[in-house]
């Protein structure tokens, strides 16, 4: 089968409808002319959460309180959605707890991004990865790592500098491979993470090392986690996954010519149990396995592979085995794991946070 980038062209969290506007960045009166502007609006963002208004992430106005709040311009919107016109500029809030009462004192509204992601569509998704990951590396960069000195944010929130040595640091991606691993006959590779509920299954993955290109972790990563000898490593498609700060790297990747398939060893400290299964295989039990959730590059690239026999996706399997109630869809999970879902690395505090079978570090 072929398997090419173009068809993962348009994943889930795969921010496109936001004008960064980075020019803009270093003006020293920015946030005082975006304040001053009533059309702009106000993404707030407390402890790693949000509110939605319906199906839409909620938006303050410009003249809403912020208090001490770390404050960052996410951009500006390119085409015209609902209640939110084409060029409304954008503004994140790091919300202090006493500016997240003000403008919603009740707890159980503010929920994850990820709890939030399928319920979005744009510009609302693009807007809501991009405040993500940096309210995370804000939350998480307090400090100088070089003298350990308190940090100031500048640049308009894309930036921090020591108050002490003058050392400025840049919000980080830490790169992440995820692997559609296929034997020569086309069969897939799904691994269960030691820290997930029994049935729980994605595609391997882990992060990238020092020094290290992509196509070697594909290699290193799967013989860990495996046992197996891969090769041909071949690229597919990214996604943004901070969780806390991950990007997802897609790779498919075939069982090396002088490997048996059989011999898959789940390495005992983060898998568990592998899989190898065939489409028809994966259709059957497509109701009864916890899968990658729906905006996960794991999902996508397993529905891609399974989608080249020309049968039903894991949804319309799922349909197609139950009776009575229409079931959820193929019990996917919403959260990718290393935050590489498919992959068996967990970088996060929750491990069902990622999207892979690996554990990311």
């Amino acid at each position: 089968m072929s398997l090419i980038p173009a068809a993962l062209a348009n994943l889930p969290l795969t921010p496109s409808a936001v004008d960064r506007d980075a020019d803009l960045r270093e003006r020293s009166e920015l946030f005082a002319e975006l304040a001053a502007d009533h059309s702009t609006r106000l993404l707030v963002l407390w402890r790693g959460r949000m509110l939605l208004d319906g199906d839409n992430l909620r938006l303050f106005p410009a003249d809403s309180p912020t208090g001490e709040s770390t404050l960052a311009y996410l951009g500006k919107t390119i085409s015209d959605a609902a209640s939110l016109p084409a060029g409304t500029r954008v503004v994140l809030v790091v919300a202090t707890d006493e500016v997240a009462t003000a403008l919603e004192p009740d707890d159980e509204k503010w929920i994850t991004f990820r709890s939030a992601a399928p319920l979005l569509s744009e510009p609302f998704s693009s807007l809501g990865i991009e405040a993500v990951a940096l309210s995370n590396w804000h939350l998480s960069s307090g400090f100088c790592p070089r003298c350990g000195s308190a940090t100031e944010s500048e640049s308009a929130g894309w930036a921090r500098r020591c108050t002490q040595c003058n050392n400025q640091i840049f919000p980080r991606t830490d790169p992440a491979i995820i692997v559609l691993v296929l034997d020569d006959d086309d069969r897939l590779l799904l691994g269960s993470n030691i820290l997930w509920p029994e049935g729980r299954y994605s595609l391997l993955a882990g992060f990238v090392e020092a020094g290290e290109s992509l196509e070697q972790a594909v290699v290193r990563e799967i013989h860990e986690e495996s046992g197996l000898h891969v090769d041909t490593p071949q690229y597919l498609g990214s996604q943004a996954w901070p969780f806390p700060r991950s990007i997802m790297l897609g790779f498919s990747a075939r069982v090396a010519p002088e490997q048996n398939p059989a011999g898959i060893q789940p390495d005992g400290l983060e898998i568990v149990d592998l899989r190898w299964l065939s489409r028809d295989d994966l259709r059957a039990e497509a109701g009864t396995l916890l899968l990658p959730g729906s905006t996960s590059i794991a999902r996508a690239l397993i529905e891609h592979w399974l989608a080249a026999d020309g049968g039903p996706s894991l949804d319309e399997a799922a349909r197609a085995a139950t009776t009575g109630p229409t079931p959820e869809p193929a019990r996917p999970q919403t959260d990718q794991i290393t935050d590489a879902d498919s992959g068996t690395e967990t970088q996060t505090t929750d491990p069902a946070e990622t999207s892979g079978a690996g554990t990311a570090r």
